[in-house]
């Protein structure tokens, strides 16, 4: 029994989290500054520097599944999951790097392949740590409530991670269009990376288990029947337009306060960035204690619409010399919405893995994770390449960008439109799905019960109850559940 409190106390739970400082931190900082490196330090036009993180999805696409289908097949002393924590720590802070690298090529072309290949390195890093990482807490624990709370402290030190990410880079870089102290700010942050995932491999621990015995080329096309799964496929919904609403306003947080309100110097988006990841932070605590006494859809359905509320106000405020205490205050109330959205994501994602089981037969994290991890990074490149196009479409100078010049009153307005209605479109969007996803508590003690069952090690019989439910949560019949079959190919029949 104390070994058991001990592993689920505090301690062990901070250990698990410290590996989404990187997670969270890494993708504040992309979404954050990332196309403001290409545009107003390396001179690159908007519509063509949002299309590289979306050039690294579509790579994307073969690495996650990949990934997910190498840890399932992998067996280490370490666990397989804690053995590419371990090899991607060092991975993911050197390629971490490399994107930030400055490069005058001689063509535009030249510099786009560049920077293209340097995301899809660091993109392959990010990939070897989060697809394990995204895997290992099924096999470290059953309980519904305490892996609720393992998650909560994961989205606390993600959410610490993006307060890092948000502040010390506004304080660094205090000339946008010089890139040397985009640099110096990625060597700083991979160092920070590298401590938080080996704290990550040294704390935690993974039950071994039989890897999966299919073949490499089998186990690849396989990856994607992970979205026959009805609660996968809201769950990716959720997934999508969840954080793909906190990307616009981290991706556009830049624009909007030196392009809109004038107001970048000063020390002002520091404080803009400062409130919005304080707001995340204690929105992360309290939505994380919430949780247990409510649903893991909770910090979605209240967050949200208290969020686009105060995301509808901020058009009542977004010009020169609008009161920027007021500025502050909205967004202290967007950033607790945010954290909301991460809550109930990494709350509901440890369970993906035994739903997919009870179709399946097969234990999986591994693959599931992979295809979790991979919408979450097409979720980064979508809006990354859609706020390049609309930068563009509201006519976005990158020459008056590189110069330290203001954009034209039309283009300061398309700013301020796309910073308040795409998140809008988006939240929306997010709680239907939420609203949708068919699994709270008791219905994971269906599904675990039934799991039980079809091994053998529960003999009782399924009441109609539990079977609408089994059937509710998989989208499959309760005669087609527990068939190896159903993870061989897409088509149902």
């Amino acid at each position: 029994m104390k070994t058991k409190e001990k592993k689920t106390g505090m301690a062990s739970r901070l250990a698990y989290g410290a590996a989404d400082i990187y997670g969270g931190g890494a993708f504040v900082i992309i979404s954050t500054f990332y196309t403001v490196f290409l545009t107003k330090a390396m001179g690159m036009s908007p519509a063509l520097a949002g299309t590289i993180p979306l050039i690294g999805k579509v790579w994307d696409a073969v690495t996650d599944p990949l990934m997910g289908n190498i840890v399932d097949r992998t067996k280490s002393r370490f666990g397989a999951k804690r053995f590419y924590l371990l090899v991607g720590s060092i991975l993911s802070a050197l390629t971490f790097v490399l994107m930030w690298i400055g490069f005058d090529a001689d063509t535009v072309v030249g510099q786009y392949v560049f920077y293209a290949g340097m995301y899809m390195l660091f993109s392959t890093g990010f990939t070897v740590v989060m697809v394990p990482y995204n895997a290992l807490l099924p096999d470290m624990v059953d309980d519904y409530v305490i892996r609720a709370k393992f998650s909560g402290i994961r989205t606390i030190c993600s959410t610490f991670g993006a307060i890092l990410a948000g502040l010390i880079p506004t304080i660094m870089i205090a000339d946008n269009t010089n890139p040397v102290p985009y640099r110096n700010v990625a060597m700083i942050f991979a160092v920070i990376f590298l401590v938080a995932i080996l704290i990550t491999f040294a704390g935690t621990w993974e039950r071994q288990k039989p890897v999966v015995k299919i073949t490499l080329k089998e186990s690849f096309a396989q990856s994607f029947t992970v979205y026959k799964s009805r609660s996968f496929k809201i769950f990716i919904g959720i997934f999508l337009c969840g954080q793909g609403a906190a990307d616009f306003v981290t991706g556009l947080a830049v624009y909007y306060v030196d392009d809109v309100l004038n107001a970048y110097g000063g020390g002002n988006f520091t404080k803009l960035m400062a409130v919005i990841l304080l707001a995340q932070f204690v929105g992360t605590i309290i939505f994380g204690a919430l949780i247990g006494v409510t649903s893991k859809k909770f910090p979605i359905m209240v967050g949200f619409p208290i969020r686009i509320a105060a995301t509808a106000a901020m058009l009542l405020f977004s010009h020169e010399g609008a009161n920027f205490v007021i500025i502050l205050a909205l967004s202290f109330v967007i950033g607790m919405g945010m954290a909301g959205s991460s809550v109930t994501i990494y709350a509901i994602l440890a369970d993906m893995a035994d739903v997919d089981e009870l179709i399946t037969s097969i234990n999986r994290p591994g693959t599931c994770s992979g295809m979790a991890t991979f919408v979450r990074k097409i979720a980064t490149g979508l809006s990354s390449a859609v706020i390049g196009v609309l930068l563009a479409a509201v006519g976005y100078s990158e020459v008056l960008a590189n110069a330290g010049e203001r954009q034209s009153a039309a283009t300061q307005t398309g700013i301020t439109y796309i910073y308040v209605f795409a998140p809008i479109v988006l939240m929306v969007a997010t709680l239907i799905f939420t609203k949708l996803f068919p699994m709270n508590q008791k219905e994971f003690e269906v599904i675990t019960k039934e799991i039980a069952r079809r091994k053998g090690e529960d003999d009782s019989v399924a009441t109609a109850e539990e079977i609408a439910i089994c059937e509710k949560v998989t989208g499959f019949s309760y005669d087609r559940l527990w068939n190896r079959e159903n993870a061989m190919k897409m088509r149902n029949r």
